[in-house]
């Protein structure tokens, strides 16, 4: 299956019906690509660039978890297979990758089945999402893995005294890198606001929002440039990486993509914290508007000929250092941009979702063998120096779901709530809909899913 490119303008029109139906076709084209991921023993295989297994990458934990909850939001829009296909990430997640010995997950199983060694915080945090997804849907084992998973990160990564999450242990778990990192922390906090809306626990929120004052506090005093590695004491270290600037998870400088995801992330927690009053609402919203604003002026469109496209990194004072334009990025951008304008209603939100999507239509989709392209250099020509193939369909699955859904809560509960409710109301003539939303019988969430998906 692919995806033609789309000859209307009006399909990247932000809550335009050629937008939803664009959204829908994207969203299909991709999970039909991601069919074939299954490992035989179960887990997550790297996909090429025509969607077959690419064992030479081995199986990746956080790959694995990406998918279990990639088709979790299939299962639930009703993408035929995807209960199988979760399922099958789940016998990787409680088997070949899950170390039985020691605890915890392996970051990898390589091609000839023996691990990798260290137990790292972010393939930790995606176990989390993956298991806090599939339990929603009710699949065998997905609560089991769930309670381990929070189990074991609450036991070693999670610092309650800095409300931190730590980076990487040995993979016995008794000796700890002194290395600190906010990627690993990002998605702790997708997770820990994932597991407060699934299992209706507050305190992972409040965990997430301690994790969320900490780079409000960090970007405030940066420039609104996100310092990305730090000390065992938490003292940024500027110059990391110096050597290794394309790194795949530890880039040099700063993440113009990092400070675009922490915006989406840092006004979800500000639109569903009970705890904190409209001011620091306020205050957390105008700080996602900040960060957004940052990292488009820093790297939209400025490397070498000035075309469009999103940096991937940059030095702290916003010049473009590493010029390769990564998918992930103005997946993410589409997801923020989408939330900001939402919730502020400020025409400019929308004129950037337009040309993000705009932008992914012409370079990033690939029309001939589905998926997106991964990576492309300066002039939008694609290349796999940092990421051959196309790995995985986490960011670009995520960004035809949230411009659909409601911004206060995370991906998956959200998407549930729009299809239960849909489904409840379908028997009901849209004016009895209206009448029931104008009475306000509708949970916001409800409310607002049903309202801008029919």
């Amino acid at each position: 299956m692919s995806l033609n490119k789309q000859l209307d303008t009006d399909a990247y029109i932000l809550g335009s019906g050629q937008n939803r139906e664009f959204l829908a076709k994207v969203r299909e084209d991709l999970l039909e690509f991601g069919h074939h991921f299954p490992a035989p023993n179960g887990g997550s295989y790297w996909l090429n660039n025509v969607g077959q297994p690419d064992p030479s990458e081995g199986i990746q934990t956080w790959i694995t978890c990406r998918m279990a909850h990639v088709y979790t939001l299939g299962a639930i829009a009703g993408h035929k297979g995807s209960t199988e296909l979760v399922d099958a990430a789940l016998q990787g997640l409680t088997g070949i990758l899950h170390d039985d010995v020691n605890g915890g997950w392996y970051q990898s199983i390589d091609e000839d089945g023996m691990p990798s060694s260290g137990k790292i915080c972010y393939t930790h945090a995606f176990v989390m999402l993956a298991g806090a997804s599939a339990t929603l849907i009710g699949r065998p084992g997905a609560k089991e893995l769930l309670d381990e998973a929070t189990s074991i990160f609450l036991k070693y990564f999670w610092d309650e005294q800095t409300g931190l999450a730590v980076d990487t242990w040995n993979t016995e778990f008794t000796e700890l890198d002194p290395y600190r990192g906010v990627n690993a922390n990002m998605h702790t906090t997708e997770a820990f606001l994932a597991l407060a809306d699934v299992l209706g626990e507050e305190t992972w929120r409040e965990r997430a929002g301690r994790i969320v004052q900490h780079v409000v506090s960090w970007a405030e005093n940066n420039q609104w440039r996100i310092p990305e590695h730090f000390t065992s004491d938490w003292v940024p270290e500027l110059e990391f990486n110096d050597d290794k600037k394309d790194d795949q998870f530890k880039p040099y400088g700063a993440t113009p993509g990092h400070g675009i995801e922490w915006a989406r992330l840092i006004t979800q927690y500000a639109l569903s914290a009970a705890g904190i009053d409209s001011s620091e609402k306020n205050r957390l919203i105008h700080t996602a508007e900040l960060l957004f604003q940052r990292a488009v002026e820093d790297g939209w469109a400025t490397t070498p000929g000035h075309h469009d496209g999103l940096a991937y990194t940059t030095d702290w004072s916003g010049k473009p250092v590493v010029t390769d334009r990564m998918h992930w990025t103005l997946a993410e951008a589409v997801n923020t941009s989408a939330t900001l304008f939402t919730v502020t209603q400020k025409k400019e939100y929308e004129q950037w979702y337009a040309r993000f999507w705009s932008y992914i239509d012409e370079y990033l989709i690939d029309h001939e063998h589905g998926s997106w392209f991964h990576q492309l250099n300066s002039d939008n020509q694609v290349i796999g120096t940092v990421w051959p193939g196309k790995s995985d369909l986490y960011h670009a699955l995520q960004c035809t779901l949230i411009p659909l859904l409601s911004p206060s809560i995370s991906v998956a509960p959200a998407l549930k709530i729009r299809e239960d409710g849909i489904a409840a109301e379908r028997g009901g003539s849209p004016a009895a809909r209206q009448l029931r939303y104008d009475a306000g019988q509708f949970p916001a969430a409800v409310a607002w899913s049903i309202l801008t998906t029919l």
